[in-house]
């Protein structure tokens, strides 16, 4: 389920929730009344642009297991942005849910300031509907991507199964929790994953790998539409003896609402997830929330937020922070699905289309 988050105002007052139509919100309030908004005036071109002494509103529309980041980035970035911009008031409103429903509400009219997505072609769909500038990878930096993230195992307290590697997921009675690649990133990054290994384990032999896929796709038990709730499912419902996901939801999952449950398993050799961002400026030049949209994914490379991804076990793009934090984010041998697959235009045709690789092997998947 998406759900919809509002972000934090400068000012201090009273944080109060409201459930209104069974979607959360919590909500900041600034401390100047809506009568005392400031209306964006019109550049040169006839667009909109940030002014100073308004209140600015961005929406943030991120995949699923971002929340946590995002929840503390957020006012990280506003208290930045008022010492930068002290005569403005700034508010940011979140969306989540699984990264490909998100851009595809994007695309289909919701209003965001931004996409933050986990896989690029989220993104890239977002820039074929005109909403995403073409050359939006060279707007920021390391490709407009600020950190990423692998692919491991949670396994039950001890490991009583004896997981240890991707090869230990076909073995018979071992059950398997995912998301669902034909409607998630995380999903998709885990069948990659494993695709992957594959061909590493077989010298790029396209049938062994192919089986070996086919033989642990046998064993999941449940494929979730988001990788919270495959989290949810084997912390919390206790079904299965193995969630494969994102090392960070893994260390959130082992270190906060599972501790003393769960233990995580780095395979020898995985893949890398990267989470690309862009501004949706064709909304942002409407709203005139341009510059403040661009100043809110700049900040993602500072050290605070750099810093902040890996104390959430996101891999920091800056070497320097990702260096710092080595004792909590171990070195692992990876590989970019782009290199192994394709474009993702091709990565997408070829596995996740109706049909698809993915469809062949997984007989029992949801259709």
């Amino acid at each position: 389920m998406t759900s919809y988050t509002t972000g934090y105002k400068y000012k201090n007052k009273t944080l109060s929730v409201l459930s209104i139509a069974g979607v959360a919100l919590t909500l900041g309030i600034a401390g100047c009344s809506n009568s005392e908004k400031a209306e964006p005036t019109a550049n040169a071109e006839g667009t909109p642009a940030t002014t100073e002494g308004q209140d600015i509103e961005l929406l943030n529309v991120s995949y699923d297991v971002a929340r946590d980041f995002y929840k503390d980035y957020n006012p990280l970035f506003v208290e930045h942005y008022k010492a930068e911009n002290p005569n403005s008031n700034i508010l940011i409103k979140q969306s989540h849910g699984g990264s490909s429903k998100q851009a595809l509400s994007v695309a289909n009219g919701l209003q965001a300031d931004v996409a933050t997505m986990n896989q690029g072609s989220d993104i890239e769909l977002l820039e074929k509907k005109g909403l995403v500038e073409a050359d939006w990878e060279s707007k920021f930096p390391d490709n407009a991507v600020p950190f990423t993230s692998t692919i491991v195992f949670l396994v039950r307290k001890d490991n009583p199964k004896g997981i240890n590697d991707w090869q230990d997921l076909t073995k018979e009675g071992v059950e398997i929790v995912m998301a669902n690649p034909k409607v998630t990133g995380n999903g998709r990054y885990a069948f990659l994953g494993a695709y992957g290994y594959g061909l590493h384990a077989f010298n790029k032999d396209e049938t062994q790998a192919k089986n070996y896929v086919k033989d642990m796709l046998k064993n999941v038990k449940v494929y979730e539409n988001g990788g919270r709730a495959a989290t949810t499912t084997f912390v919390q419902r206790g079904i299965g003896d193995v969630l494969v996901t994102f090392e960070n939801e893994a260390n959130l999952a082992a270190k906060d609402f599972g501790a003393g449950q769960v233990d995580i398993v780095y395979p020898k050799y995985s893949i890398k997830s990267e989470s690309p961002v862009a501004v949706v400026k064709t909304v942002t030049d409407k709203k005139g929330t341009t510059d403040a949209a661009k100043a809110y994914l700049d900040y993602l490379w500072s050290e605070p937020a750099q810093q902040l991804a890996a104390n959430l076990y996101l891999r920091p793009s800056v070497k320097s922070v990702l260096d710092k934090n080595s004792d909590k984010l171990p070195s692992i041998d990876t590989f970019r699905p782009n290199d192994a697959f394709g474009t993702w235009d091709e990565i997408m045709g070829t596995y996740f289309s109706d049909g698809g690789v993915f469809d062949q092997l997984a007989v029992n998947a949801p259709k």
